[in-house]
């Protein structure tokens, strides 16, 4: 990319990875906000397909607020195959249904996206990170409401006791391997607070420190401030080392946070099963891990046990049992818990009208 686009959109392909992305646009000063922790490797066009949300998206919104327009291959009766484009490059367009954002996080099942529209916006200011550390996870849970409704943070991050000492063996950063849950938050805000004073991130460590936090961090160094989120993105990989993941998706509204790590740790108890915790906690996403021997056949039972259980919780309090990872195979047969028998059978539909033949993405979702 040469020049800054006038318009701010980028036109992709999807097998473009989205850091790739990221690069090309930052270098002539633009942004494009979404960051799984797969931002490295993830393509555009699997983010499409899931809605994938990111580290950021607590503030700046998921893959779905940035796509404006996409060019789809769908499947028709008797075989025959059509292109289709929906949206386009405007930033406000009502002609007609939304189909843009019915494809988005369809997982392939309605069509194949060939072509992407994206905006793109300028970056964000240089953000402050603070990293605060607490006696338990509900405690931290807790401190995620203070921090959302009295701030506006543009990350805001979870991990537990057990999830921070994987990182430390697989990568060790002098972490605190004791305290029971890290918060990672980050600010780009300077002024702030109820009465529109002070730093943003001093609001942070105050709202950090009233929930009862056992230590608290805080750099306006960006250097340092990445180096911090390298421990959150280092989780998966890290745990991949314990055995096999199965990786849980789910969340509930953020005043139910505590109430759900408390359902995560009893479901854990219940089962007798390894479960570690990270997640988005500013968007009451939740990744609750749960790690078991893939040779042990009964660990295994009790893992898959103890995945459904977690997501069984999550619906009773309102949440999903998805926030960004998708349906797939692993949770289809839930799906209809939480949307119900009315949903499923219009959603049926709208699968066998956009692929009446069932070739696309087949046994997924639906």
């Amino acid at each position: 990319m040469k020049e800054k686009p006038k318009n701010r959109i980028a036109v992709v392909e999807p097998g473009v990875v989205n850091g790739d992305l990221k690069a090309a646009v930052r270098e002539v000063g633009l942004w494009y906000p979404p960051d799984p922790a797969s931002f490295t490797f993830s393509t555009l066009g699997g983010n499409v397909a899931t809605n994938a949300g990111g580290l950021c998206c607590v503030k700046y919104g998921v893959t779905a607020n940035y796509v404006l327009g996409l060019e789809v291959v769908i499947a028709e009766a008797e075989g025959v195959v059509s292109r289709i484009r929906t949206g386009g490059r405007t930033r406000k367009n009502v002609a007609g249904y939304d189909l843009t954002h019915l494809f988005v996080g369809s997982e392939g099942t309605l069509g194949v996206v060939t072509e992407i529209t994206l905006r793109l916006r300028r970056p964000a200011p240089p953000a402050g990170t603070l990293v605060a550390t607490f006696d338990s996870l509900v405690a931290a849970g807790e401190a995620v409401g203070k921090l959302t409704s009295t701030c506006d943070p543009s990350l805001l991050e979870i991990m537990d006791r057990a999830s921070i000492r994987a990182v430390e063996a697989y990568r060790p950063m002098d972490l605190d391997t004791e305290a029971a849950a890290t918060l990672f938050v980050r600010s780009d805000v300077r002024s702030s607070g109820a009465s529109g004073d002070g730093d943003e991130l001093d609001h942070m460590q105050a709202a950090c420190e009233a929930a009862g936090a056992r230590t608290v961090f805080a750099t306006r160094d960006e250097w340092e401030g990445e180096k911090f989120l390298d421990v959150r993105r280092s989780a998966y990989p890290a745990l991949e080392k314990l055995g096999a993941v199965l990786v849980d998706d789910v969340a509930v509204p953020i005043p139910l946070l505590p109430e759900m790590v408390r359902r995560i740790e009893r479901v854990a108890e219940r089962t007798g099963t390894y479960v570690t915790t990270v997640g988005h906690a500013g968007d009451g996403n939740l990744h609750p891990n749960v790690i078991y021997d893939p040779r042990d056949e009964r660990e295994e039972q009790r893992a898959r046990q103890a995945f459904a259980a977690i997501m069984v919780e999550a619906i009773s309090l309102g949440g999903t049992i998805t926030g960004e990872h998708g349906i797939g195979t692993l949770k289809r047969q839930f799906l209809a818990s939480q949307v119900g028998d009315a949903s499923m059978a219009l959603q049926r539909r709208l699968k066998a009208t956009f692929d009446p033949l069932g070739i696309m993405n087949p046994g997924k979702v639906i």
